[in-house]
């Protein structure tokens, strides 16, 4: 793997997944050659975090986009090479334990249910039926004027620290956007 070139490669197969899903194609598996998906499992990237990315861009007006997929990306590559040793984990987010969407701490709702999320995101340890950034998870950022990239950065640092997560939050505030 080059990886000065991975935004580059990255790109290709982005736009690659969002061209076949405007076109009908539909399942993770039948979007990637075996040499996208090495690229990708090289990175701790799935087909299916591509393929959401896909479906999500042609179904809701181009979010969460690009940019937005290259930095959350970016995040969980790193901790993928740089902390888990390029080792992917075995362990996959029991859905059932996840709090409800409409769940708050702090009087902020949907914060309960992004930080294990996110971490699941951060471990490669998301269920195929989750989404890392999907439309309850991009309304909350903008409301509190987070970019999604942002907030997996401070999960890392984190580590299992939630009042640290909710308090940046917090402090962050309500920008009503």
């Amino acid at each position: 793997m080059k990886h000065y070139d991975f935004p580059k490669q990255f790109r290709a197969i982005y736009d690659k997944a969002v061209s076949l899903y405007a076109e009908g194609r539909r399942g993770a598996d039948a979007f990637f050659s075996g040499d996208e998906i090495a690229f990708l499992s090289a990175s701790g990237i799935t087909a299916q975090n591509m393929y959401d990315y896909a479906e999500d861009h042609n179904n809701y007006d181009g979010q969460p986009g690009y940019d937005i997929a290259l930095g959350i990306e970016l995040v969980r590559r790193d901790y993928f090479l740089n902390a888990q040793g390029g080792k992917p984990s075995t362990v996959v987010l029991d859905m059932d334990s996840m709090p409800a969407k409409t769940d708050a701490v702090d009087g902020i709702e949907w914060l309960p249910r992004l930080m294990p999320k996110a971490r699941a995101k951060l471990r490669g340890e998301l269920p195929s039926s989750l989404m890392y950034c999907c439309g309850g998870d991009r309304r909350f950022f903008m409301q509190h004027d987070i970019l999604p990239q942002e907030f997996l950065g401070l999960v890392w640092r984190a580590g299992d620290n939630d009042r640290m997560i909710i308090d940046w939050v917090a402090a962050r505030g309500n920008t009503g956007a």
